[in-house]
């Protein structure tokens, strides 16, 4: 396969779950508000917030628009979600939190690699 075409197939597989978890959120914003760091003042607007963010990434790179930006941005949010949601529960222990947390490390660091190779 041609680099261009691998190129592309791998902005699709990188951006169709971070648009599908952007869509749990605003479909699930009461049960995710739960994890929201509990100094945050209205934890379910965060949810949406995240949420929106999520969908305007993917939308992002698929329609390579201000990609670079936007990629670089979504990073910096998953590092976050990364040590303020799941290290707290990593580090009692809790399984899922440390998947979670994994997850969200190596997906931030994708999204800082296609920051990268994006110069819009």
């Amino acid at each position: 396969m041609k680099e261009e075409s691998l190129s592309m197939i791998g902005r699709f597989l990188f951006a169709l779950p971070i648009m599908i978890f952007g869509i749990f959120h605003f479909m699930n914003a009461t049960e995710m508000s739960g994890i929201v760091p509990a100094y945050l003042p209205a934890p379910t607007v965060f949810v949406y917030i995240s949420g929106a963010g999520l969908i305007l990434a993917s939308l992002s790179l698929i329609l390579k628009i201000q990609t670079s930006l936007a990629m670089l941005l979504l990073g910096i949010m998953l590092l976050i979600f990364a040590l303020t949601v799941h290290l707290p529960g990593a580090m009692d222990g809790a399984q899922a939190s440390m998947s979670n947390l994994l997850k969200d490390i190596a997906l931030s660091g994708a999204a800082f690699y296609f920051s990268g190779r994006f110069k819009s």
